[in-house]
């Protein structure tokens, strides 16, 4: 692009007030080092206000100018709003508005993008002169347009009430800045839409994880309805498990719905995931309703985690905790039953979820997994598998306990799989 520069010369005055001429290369040479320094806090800034502002106190120091402005084009009303500037008056920033039609020069330099450099506003045939510019004093300005892919921003313009002259070299020290804003404000209007986006598509999944919710509830009462139908005891018992798998289901996509996207003191949480810790108290809770003459107790850590490692720990703990239900505390021996307590805390090696009672403890040939003549401890088994983790049986003195490792980060395994039948 050709800039247009005025070709009218004017006769100084006897004593003409001028702007200092450096020499031509070290004032280059200090132009670069401004708009290097310049283009780090471009590439880091996210607050456009304050880059505008630096751009303008920059620029102007590098051209060794009185005064500089960075004017956001107002579509609506077409005028051009000083957004930042140096040399102005706390009147003019943020309030100050210029036409923005082709017979203003910033209004020039917007509608055609070509820069404009004007030596002699005085005498400027080509352009009239905006009232602000007139107010102070301007006798020369230079303007250059910041665009981006969204179109035009505006113009930066540097201007100064003392004679000299504005070089085409000036241009590309001008336009430097212009094109690093540009860019920058593109980046933050990006970054603007994507947390937009992100902050949508999390509403939404948690609106799906509400309905998912409601629709599993209305299963668990329909399973509830059928067992008390049933006559036969061992169908009664099978129903029930059935709600329960899918009460402990429903209850990960409570947790989804209801909590926040961040956690206190560990920053912005992400979409999809659950803090373990109350969606685990909540299901402890949940078992213990239907059982009140048994003591269940929860200790569990924060810890956010992924709702599809939360399904498989939570129909895990589950199906202990009901088996504990079942058979821990046999009415002949324990007549006032007795406690069940589920832990869990981060270690090292991952997390760490434990079932522990005081119990008649396990029978002789205890198995889980698919030798297990209990459909409730191939599920356990099969779930183990899925979290690529590790259960194991601790010895005690009294009571079993049920110690389940699972890593945190790593892919999982196969989806679970139905257990056999038998």
């Amino acid at each position: 692009m050709t800039p247009q520069t005025d070709q009218t010369e004017v006769e100084p005055s006897p004593e003409p007030r001028r702007a200092p001429a450096p020499p031509d290369l070290d004032y280059r040479l200090r132009q670069q080092a401004i708009l290097s320094e310049f283009g780090v806090e471009a590439l880091r800034g996210t607050d456009v206000d304050h880059l505008l502002q630096r751009a303008a106190e920059l620029c102007a120091q590098g051209m060794g100018a009185e005064f500089c402005k960075a004017l956001e084009y107002r579509r609506g009303a077409d005028t051009l709003l000083v957004r930042a500037g140096v040399g102005w008056g706390p009147d003019v920033i943020g309030k100050a508005r210029i036409g923005a039609d082709l017979a203003s020069p910033a209004g020039f330099a917007l509608k055609t993008g070509r820069p404009v450099i004007s030596n002699h506003l005085a005498d400027e045939t080509r352009f009239r002169t905006p009232q602000l510019m007139a107010e102070h004093g301007i006798r020369r300005a230079i303007n250059v347009l910041i665009e981006n892919r969204d179109g035009a921003f505006g113009v930066l313009e540097v201007d100064d009430t003392r004679e000299g002259m504005f070089a085409e070299a000036d241009i590309a020290f001008m336009q430097g800045f212009a094109n690093l804003l540009g860019g920058a404000i593109e980046r933050q209007r990006t970054e603007s839409l994507l947390r937009a986006a992100l902050a949508r598509q999390d509403l939404l999944a948690r609106e799906m994880s509400h309905r998912v919710k409601n629709s599993l509830a209305i299963v668990a009462s329909l399973l509830a309805l059928q067992a008390r139908a049933a006559e036969e005891p061992a169908v009664q018992a099978a129903l029930a498990d059935a709600r329960s798998r899918v009460e402990a289901i429903a209850g990960v996509h409570d947790q989804l719905w209801r909590q926040g996207d961040a956690v206190e003191g560990e920053g912005e949480g992400v979409p999809g995931e659950l803090d373990l810790a109350p969606f685990l108290e909540k299901l402890v809770a949940n078992l213990a309703s239907g059982v009140p003459g048994q003591r269940l107790t929860c200790t569990a850590c924060p810890q956010r985690i992924s709702a599809d490692r939360a399904i498989p720990i939570g129909l895990l703990v589950n199906e202990l905790v009901t088996n504990a239900l079942k058979y821990a505390y046999p009415m002949e021996t324990h007549p006032a039953g007795g406690e069940i307590r589920v832990r869990a805390e981060r270690r090292p090696e991952g997390l760490v979820v434990e079932v522990a009672d005081d119990g008649i403890g396990l029978p002789a040939g205890f198995e889980i997994g698919r030798s297990s003549k209990s459909l409730g401890m191939r599920v356990v088994g099969s779930l183990t598998r899925q979290l690529g983790g590790n259960l194991t049986i601790p010895a005690r003195e009294k009571g079993a306990c049920f110690r389940l490792e699972v890593p945190l980060e790593g892919t999982q395994e196969a989806p679970l799989e139905a257990p056999p039948a038998g």
